[in-house]
């Protein structure tokens, strides 16, 4: 059995879903929820589904002292990365090397890096006239955005697409693929 753990910062909906997509896995078990954030609708999401959650404010996440026996306590072997938005410390990746993913709202390496996310994301697709946008699934690295790319996803877009047509649009990718991305990764190992 992998455990995972979720982080999130968020409404939670990729959270949700891949708590529902793994609850009757026998390989993969979403074992923690942690949020930045206390505030943060995913948490009461997971409960609500009997997951696990714990609060990491930023400084807590960049100090390994803490961080790491949480994780440890909960036999967490993978993360997922669900709308997560502080960067993840260079001692996290090197406890968890290849086995921290991500889901950005774009086609990377476009709209990727410091300042993109979000809603960001797509007002930037929009402003850039794009005729397609998309979802990536990469690892995460020390660059904002730059761990090497798993799976893309792509759905056209139209001039009259607004910025709600076109995050929308990416939503449903998000919803169909991530969890079944995130197993197949698991699963290689």
């Amino acid at each position: 059995m992998t455990n995972i753990a979720i982080f999130v910062s968020g409404s939670g909906t990729n959270c949700e879903n891949l708590i529902r997509y793994f609850e009757n896995s026998e390989e993969v078990k979403c074992a923690l929820v942690v949020s930045n954030k206390s505030d943060a609708y995913a948490l009461v999401r997971a409960e609500r589904l009997g997951v696990p959650t714990a609060i990491v404010p930023k400084a807590m996440l960049n100090n390994p002292e803490e961080t790491l026996p949480l994780l440890q306590e909960y036999g967490i072997d993978f993360i997922v990365l669900a709308g997560f938005l502080p960067l993840i410390p260079a001692y996290l990746i090197d406890a968890f090397p290849q086995k921290i993913i991500n889901l950005h709202p774009a086609l990377l390496p476009k709209f990727g890096g410091k300042g993109m996310w979000g809603h960001h994301v797509h007002e930037a697709v929009k402003a850039a006239g794009e005729t397609e946008t998309g979802m990536t699934v990469h690892y995460v690295s020390p660059v904002c955005d730059g761990g090497e790319i798993i799976a893309q996803f792509r759905t056209p877009l139209s001039p009259t697409d607004s910025v709600d047509d076109i995050a929308e649009k990416e939503h449903q990718l998000e919803m169909q693929y991530f969890p079944g991305v995130v197993e197949s990764v698991i699963l290689a190992r």
